[in-house]
């Protein structure tokens, strides 16, 4: 049967209750969004956003309803949950591109291990998405699938390197997806998009069966409408994994109880957030001025509703950051030992592609990764990098502590989403783009995104929080009592 009412914006609990109550079925919930991606995805504005579509979701669906009705309960917390992934982590039964023309039609054997999650939970993979070249971007340029046009402007960009997933979340093409996040590839795109994008404390969410840019900073996480539905996800994608070592992580963050419960009477009344303003844009550019007028708007309201806010400083923050990043040290080493790993992509390194120009012209951070080292030993500098990310840590925590805060709250990025037309005439690339996501990653710190208002030509700013390592559950509760305070997402119309 048809579903009588819109399918826009329904959450994972609202899915559930109809499929409980027999409003409509999973198979009809995975109908609705086929149709959706072929009226807006393959053809009226054709955003873009996925790379393939599953031939088998809708027997899938087909095969949890009838579990549904022999059992008269779901198969499990995702059940008949239509979740779109970034095709950079690895599906059995779909290509895995990871963005690039060189990688032919790979088919991997197995699902990568947060896939394999999701599936047991009872989730439909329900296609692939967009990302440029083994996510090197933060824009969505792919010699695979060309650009991704954001929802809000089809003359924008999404937002990179978890291009399609944010588009097709936003555009309601799917309920949820799945992005990954090295230096922002989450939360950019999320915050370009009008979504929540979390990145955990990498190690919670296994990485096997994921392509990684820098391996000890690299995650898997959820890209949603709502901060509920994130805390969903999340719960099924963490644990334990043999094939992935840094999940120690895991073992690490015990079993404090479902992320979801940590929302349960969620409140800003009391919480005390730190606000960077090193971080927010010049207000003498009409565009930097635009997402500021947003967040404070944004800060206003969470005072209003009880959260306290203090305005503080990192020392040196810009020179730590740089010195801080390990893409020209040690991506190009991590990427090769995956591709490596895999004979059957055909690309036996990321030398290959760039001496045989498999790339997107304007894919800047892939050009500077090959241009440096191939082995992160053989920068000098290596040892003082990551002694001096320890010391980044340490600072920032000690700040919190000392100012009793539970998170630390900027804008993701000082401009709003740009114009296809700005990145091809080069005003902005990947290494001059003024995203503020880099902060949290290269501290290996927990980070969400969540609608914090548009600019006044409909363009969506997020506003990201900030916590300690492992601090996901307050940072969930806070990021949810913030959004209730806000209502900052609008869907785009198209």
């Amino acid at each position: 049967m048809a579903i009588e009412r819109p399918i826009e914006e329904l959450t994972v609990a609202q899915a559930h209750a109809a499929f409980l109550s027999g409003e409509f079925t999973a198979e009809d919930l995975v109908t609705a969004y086929l149709d959706r991606i072929e009226r807006i995805d393959r053809s009226g504005p054709e955003l873009n956003s996925l790379i393939s579509v599953s031939q088998t979701a809708v027997d899938e669906a087909r095969r949890l309803d009838k579990e549904l009705a022999e059992s008269g309960r779901l198969a499990g917390p995702l059940h008949g949950v239509p979740v779109v992934v970034k095709d950079q982590i690895e599906t059995a039964g779909l290509p895995t591109t990871f963005g690039s023309i060189a990688s032919g039609d790979y088919q991997p054997e197995q699902d990568a291990t947060a896939i394999a999650k999701l599936r047991d939970a009872g989730a439909i993979i329900l296609g692939k998405t967009t990302l440029p070249d083994f996510a090197t971007s933060w824009f969505s340029t792919s010699s695979r699938s060309g650009v991704t046009k954001n929802p809000y402007d089809l003359s924008r960009d999404p937002g990179g390197s978890s291009s399609g997933t944010a588009a097709a979340v936003a555009a309601n093409l799917s309920l949820v997806g799945i992005g990954e996040d090295t230096g922002g590839s989450i939360r950019l795109p999320a915050s370009f998009c009008g979504l929540v994008g979390l990145r955990v404390t990498p190690g919670l969410i296994s990485r096997a069966g994921m392509s990684s840019l820098v391996k000890p900073q690299d995650t898997a996480g959820p890209m949603t409408r709502t901060v509920e539905d994130a805390a969903r996800i999340l719960d099924v994608m963490v644990g334990f994994d043999e094939a992935d070592d840094y999940t120690a992580a895991a073992v690490i963050a015990g079993q404090g109880g479902p992320y979801a419960d940590a929302l349960r009477d969620a409140t800003l009344t009391g919480k005390r957030i730190g606000v960077l303003r090193q971080a927010f844009g010049d207000n003498s550019d009409p565009d930097g001025a635009a997402v500021n007028s947003a967040i404070e708007h944004a800060l206003s309201s969470l005072r209003a509703a009880g959260a306290e806010l203090v305005d503080i400083t990192i020392d040196n923050l810009e020179d730590q950051v740089g010195f801080t990043s390990l893409y020209t040290t040690r991506s190009q080493s991590d990427m090769n030992d995956f591709v490596s790993a895999r004979p059957s992509v055909g690309i036996p390194s990321m030398r290959h592609l760039i001496e045989t120009k498999q790339y997107h012209e304007k894919l800047d951070l892939l050009e500077a990764i090959v241009a440096g080292t191939e082995q992160p030993t053989d920068d000098p500098h290596y040892v003082e990098r990551l002694l001096a990310q320890t010391a980044f840590q340490r600072q920032v925590i000690g700040i919190m502590a000392t100012s009793k805060l539970d998170a630390i709250a900027f804008p993701d990025a000082k401009l709003p989403a740009p114009t296809r037309e700005d990145i091809f005439a080069d005003r902005w690339t990947c290494l001059t783009y003024p995203t503020n996501t880099v902060i949290a990653s290269q501290l290996l710190f927990p980070a969400i995104t969540i609608p914090a208002g548009q600019t006044a030509e409909g363009l969506p700013v997020g506003l990201e929080f900030m916590a300690v390592p492992f601090g996901e559950r307050a940072l969930l509760a806070l990021a949810a009592a913030s959004e209730a305070a806000l209502q900052g997402r609008k869907a785009p119309a198209v």
